[in-house]
């Protein structure tokens, strides 16, 4: 698989600009499998006026991604605010396969802070999307820094890790190390997309990355703005069974008690 790591400042509140450039660059692009954008990138991760710039799943600008997605045979996962059908609004990631279906819309389910908090609903769940052929598991930005999610995904089958972020400063080293460690443990390549430029007073620190199974960086961009166009190595490249994490990991992680019990001194022991 080979893939655009579309690494880009967008313009807050613009849908229609942000929109187009999606589109000028899946043509300028046609040899990529697939493409990935970053979080909130239709709308601009600007959270102030996000909920009345929120779309539905089944929008027209939703609608146009899927055309131009299988016009160049290109499947995209990017970033948006989800108008949902109750009226609340997710930060979502729309996924799209190469014929132009709506393989599945990722909800995020770790909402980083009070301002977010504010304005998105929790998604509930995690998605596994087929992807130009490959069983992917997309995460937006905070939720790569927990282990759980993208370990309960490598469980249920994903062979690839796709993360969309709209991560700014300081935080930069610490969602390196999480994109690390999450292939690492789990034993599958990472793609990582994050945006460039200034939200507010947010300034986006870019550091778009490709994973390999081994938690080595192949890629990595600056601050700028930059297409990567990368390949992909398969899920099991280069991973001998003595160190598959996945498939010595007793019980699957299910079913093991954590005893603790209490010491005279009010600590605990195991």
């Amino acid at each position: 698989m080979r893939a655009l790591l579309a690494q880009l400042a967008c313009r807050a509140g613009a849908v229609e600009q942000n929109l187009a450039c999606l589109e000028d660059l899946l043509a300028q692009h046609r040899g990529v499998d697939l493409a990935v954008f970053p979080e909130m990138f239709l709308q601009g991760y600007e959270l102030r006026g996000a909920a009345e710039l929120a779309l539905a799943a089944d929008s027209q600008q939703i609608d146009r991604i899927r055309a131009v997605a299988a016009r160049v045979g290109t499947a995209v996962i990017v970033g948006f605010a989800e108008r949902l059908p109750d009226g609340g609004v997710a930060n979502a990631a729309a996924c799209v396969d190469v014929d132009g279906r709506l393989a599945g819309v990722a909800r995020k389910t770790q909402l980083f802070g009070a301002a977010e908090q504010r304005v998105f609903r929790e998604g509930d769940d995690l998605i596994l999307v087929d992807l130009a052929g490959r069983v992917v598991a997309p995460l937006i930005c905070f939720e790569i820094e927990f282990p759980e999610p993208a370990r309960a995904l490598a469980l249920a089958g994903a062979d690839l890790l796709v993360t969309i972020a709209a991560n700014m400063k300081p935080y930069g080293p610490e969602q390196e190390l999480a994109c690390r460690a999450r292939a690492l443990e789990n034993r599958r390549p990472h793609l990582y997309v994050n945006a460039v430029g200034r939200s507010g007073p947010l300034e986006l620190i870019g550091g778009s990355a490709a994973i390999d199974t081994r938690g080595q960086l192949t890629t990595l961009a600056g601050e700028a703005e930059q297409m990567l166009e990368v390949e992909v190595p398969a899920s099991w490249q280069d991973v001998g069974s003595d160190i598959d994490y996945l498939k010595h990991l007793r019980g699957a992680g299910r079913g093991i008690r954590v005893a603790i019990t209490q010491t005279g001194d009010g600590g605990a022991s195991r």
